[in-house]
């Protein structure tokens, strides 16, 4: 059984609230308040989540930097109220530092979901890479 603390459930909820203001701001026409308000939510959550240390060596492994240097510079450029440009920076850096959890994604809503469709559709965004 799998011990959660409670520095992880506080990691859930911030990383929560912080994807709930960036979808909110992009609703909201690129609002730059709301998008750099939950830009920090999300990476303090995933600080409480994992912790420190295994956030850092997860951003910034050797072929990792690219995808991490669009994330956080597209962050930074949010903070400094261009809001189009860093969220498309940072869609870019996102898609590239987790394009390996995406086959393991896919292939868990494809096994969980009882539409015939979309079970057939995500299996197929599946594809035949493993994480392994």
């Amino acid at each position: 059984m799998i011990s959660i603390t409670e520095w992880q459930k506080i990691g859930v909820g911030t990383t929560g609230f912080g994807v709930f203001f960036i979808l909110f701001g992009i609703l909201l026409y690129f609002d730059s308040v709301l998008l750099a308000f939950g830009n920090l939510l999300f990476l303090t959550g995933l600080l409480f989540i994992i912790g420190l240390r295994k956030t850092f060596s997860f951003f910034f492994q050797r072929h990792k930097l690219k995808g991490t240097s669009f994330f956080l510079g597209g962050v930074v450029i949010v903070l400094l109220r261009w809001p189009f440009l860093g969220m498309v920076l940072e869609t870019y850096g996102f898609l590239s530092l987790f394009k390996g959890f995406f086959p393991v994604i896919f292939g868990f809503l494809g096994n969980a979901s009882n539409i015939p469709f979309l079970s057939a559709l995500f299996r197929r965004l599946q594809g035949t890479r493993s994480m392994v």
